[in-house]
């Protein structure tokens, strides 16, 4: 016989509940930059027509779908992917990935690293939110440690990750002009000020938003400096060498014990498998595997299983390089050349594309913000991003944040040559206002 279910009534009233939150909750439920931008981008993505060039949605690279969808069925036919599911990992990460890492790392590059050098999150964006708060906020003392950003503009997502207010502070870069109405932020070494309340040097490599890769020489000076001043260097490796390999200038891989290297499975084609990769001295990774123990349990396994098949079939490196770089070095030179249809150089120089996937825009005469012109665009089914969100830590407003967007030159040409063209009309209706 089957059991009774029973319904307690609930009395109707009138009463408003007040919820009170803590300082955490209180700043980690305003409105930010990045939540703003991924409102926008679930708003586009439900909107007819809506021209999506804000997102960092990585490309579908036939050829990359085709592999993981045949990695899967594999995975799944042994029973692998079963028992990945089915069964939790250590709070480290998945030992055979993190094993398989470490031997690939020191074989092809010479690293010297092992195993207890590795932890994995659930995606970068965890690790930052460990990494920073750990190295930087209140400490026993009651100081405050900050977080040094040598070269913004850099990645949005860093802007409210912070426990503590005022975790940042960033570094303007010089600015070289260069030809074909292109230009490259370089590292403002004469005015980098390594104060005693830092406690982590950061820099993405290449950058997200811009496409910056910062030279061998800039990445080892900084590694320098922070080693003088017994700090670690942060180099946020998204896109960068050896995997995925979305770089388009020379740049050599590098890590020491005083680095901190974050690699992704994002941009090999797997955003949604949630993977990071921390690569440190055993100090951080054990911190980062206590973290992951007490947050989450343990970071997820299916994206690890697919990278250990990967290592294990000797096609991570060899994908990246052969496949993904190719194809998105492509993409970004067809999408410069649709820009510069309907752009002239006076109108908007670009960054030197240098890796990720996005350009950055600089109208350097733009008579309005680029917030208003974004705003502008918005209502026009365009959705790009401004400018300013990309400068977390910076002390004093700097009107270059104002004047720059960051599209994503993934979408399909049609799609970009329309938003381009909107992009150019709008840029055109500002000039004209601004002349009565």
């Amino acid at each position: 016989m089957g059991g009774v279910l029973y319904f307690i009534p609930i009395p109707k009233t009138d009463v408003n509940i007040v919820m009170k939150f803590s300082q955490f909750g209180n700043k980690f439920t305003k409105d930010s930059g990045i939540t703003r931008l991924m409102n926008d981008l679930n708003q586009g993505l439900r909107t007819p027509g809506a021209i999506m060039l804000g997102g960092g949605n990585p490309a579908h690279i036939p050829e990359m779908d085709d592999y993981f969808q045949q990695i899967l069925t594999d995975m799944t036919l042994s029973g692998q992917l079963n028992e990945t599911l089915c069964n939790y990992d250590g709070p480290q990460g998945k030992n055979t990935l993190i094993n398989a890492l470490a031997q690939e790392l020191r074989e092809k590059l010479g690293w010297e690293i092992q195993p207890q050098n590795i932890a994995l999150t659930n995606g970068s964006q965890s690790a930052f939110f460990y990494l920073f708060n750990l190295l930087a906020g209140r400490t026993e003392d009651g100081s405050i440690k900050r977080v040094l950003f040598p070269l913004a503009p850099e990645y949005i997502g860093y802007s409210d990750s912070g426990l503590d207010e005022g975790l940042f502070v960033a570094n303007k870069p010089t600015i070289e002009l260069l030809p074909n109405g292109q230009f490259k932020y370089h590292v403002d070494f004469d005015h980098l000020n390594i104060s005693e309340d830092i406690n982590l040097i950061c820099v993405s490599r290449p950058t997200n938003p811009t496409g910056n890769v910062i030279t061998d020489e800039e990445l080892l000076r900084l590694d320098g400096l922070a080693q003088q001043h017994n700090i670690p260097l942060l180099i946020d490796n998204a896109y960068g060498v050896p995997f995925p390999g979305i770089i388009f200038s020379e740049a050599t891989p590098l890590w020491n014990p005083n680095i901190i290297l974050c690699m992704s499975l994002s941009k090999l084609g797997l955003p949604g498998s949630r993977c990071g990769i921390i690569i440190a001295n055993e100090k951080i990774i054990n911190a980062v595997s206590n973290m992951n123990g007490i947050i989450s349990l343990a970071p997820g396994g299916v994206g690890p299983a697919i990278a250990l098949e990967m290592i294990r079939r000797d096609d991570l490196f060899r994908l990246s390089q052969n496949v993904i770089q190719p194809f998105y070095k492509k993409r970004v030179n067809r999408v410069i050349e649709i820009i510069r249809r309907h752009m002239s150089e006076d109108r908007c120089l670009i960054h030197k594309p240098e890796g990720a996937i996005f350009l950055w825009l600089w109208f350097k005469n733009l008579p309005i913000t680029t917030e208003v012109l974004y705003q502008r665009l918005k209502k026009r089914k365009v959705l790009m991003v401004p400018g300013h969100f990309f400068f977390p830590g910076l002390e004093h407003d700097w009107p270059h944040a104002h004047q720059c967007m960051r599209i994503n030159y993934i979408p399909d040409e049609e799609k970009i040559e329309e938003g381009i063209r909107i992009l150019s009309e709008e840029i055109e209706i500002a000039h004209r206002e601004a002349e009565y």
